[in-house]
């Protein structure tokens, strides 16, 4: 697999001032030859990932904006935004990456779970939060993927007490990690390898989260047939 092209991000600062259909159209042969080395790319590491985790399927995400409910009517995306989806469902969680100029970054976790969903992490996180706390603090998963991110509720959950000793963590409405790179970083040969590596850190924690999500309190399973 050759490294990503630096042309990828001098065509879409080009984008970014010129984000009209014309101007699109005109360099439309250029876009669709590195939407193709991407495309490459997002499945060489789906097979990468394949080797050590279960990936049915990789997304990369249309370059055309949904403009009819913002103020925004710029026809197109500034970034190529990929996904590598684990498969269901006992394997939860997935990957995303984000390629814009200076603005580069690999995402994991949940996003916008489900009521369902949030409602069960919040009520392993109850009933355990230290081993989730473990888990994220252990130095070689945060040496990669730092501090829990995600919106938060500024009031304690429906259901807890104001002095649980977990409300720091009840109050996530989202369980996200993310490592950014730099633009060098991307075009380096390197960078595929260093992206499966941070996936294989991140594995303890969607193999939790699939865990908790698959099963009941009682540890019962979850998922049919």
């Amino acid at each position: 697999m050759k490294a990503l092209s630096p042309k990828i991000f001098k065509f879409f600062k080009q984008l970014e001032k010129h984000n009209d259909r014309e101007w699109f159209e005109q360099h439309k042969p250029e876009f669709k030859l590195l939407e193709t080395s991407v495309k490459q790319f997002g499945e060489t590491l789906k097979d990468k990932l394949n080797q050590h985790d279960s990936i049915d399927r990789f997304k990369l995400f249309r370059i055309y904006r949904d403009v009819r409910f913002s103020k925004d009517k710029t026809p197109y995306k500034t970034h190529f935004g990929m996904a590598w989806h684990r498969t269901k469902p006992y394997y939860r969680g997935g990957y995303y990456l984000h390629l814009k100029p200076n603005d580069v970054f690999l995402a994991c976790g949940f996003w916008d779970p489900n009521s369902r969903d949030l409602r069960r992490i919040r009520e392993e996180i109850d009933l355990d939060g230290q081993e989730y706390r473990n888990l994220i603090n252990a130095a070689d998963f945060k040496s990669v993927w730092g501090e829990l991110q995600g919106d938060k509720l500024k009031k304690t959950p429906k259901g807890y007490a104001k002095d649980n000793p977990n409300i720091d963590l009840l109050r996530f409405k989202q369980h996200i990690f993310m490592v950014r790179y730099t633009n060098q970083d991307v075009v380096a040969e390197d960078f595929i390898d260093r992206l499966d590596e941070a996936l294989q850190a991140v594995r303890p924690f969607v193999e939790y989260m699939s865990a908790v999500l698959t099963t009941n309190a009682d540890g019962e399973s979850l998922v049919k047939g």
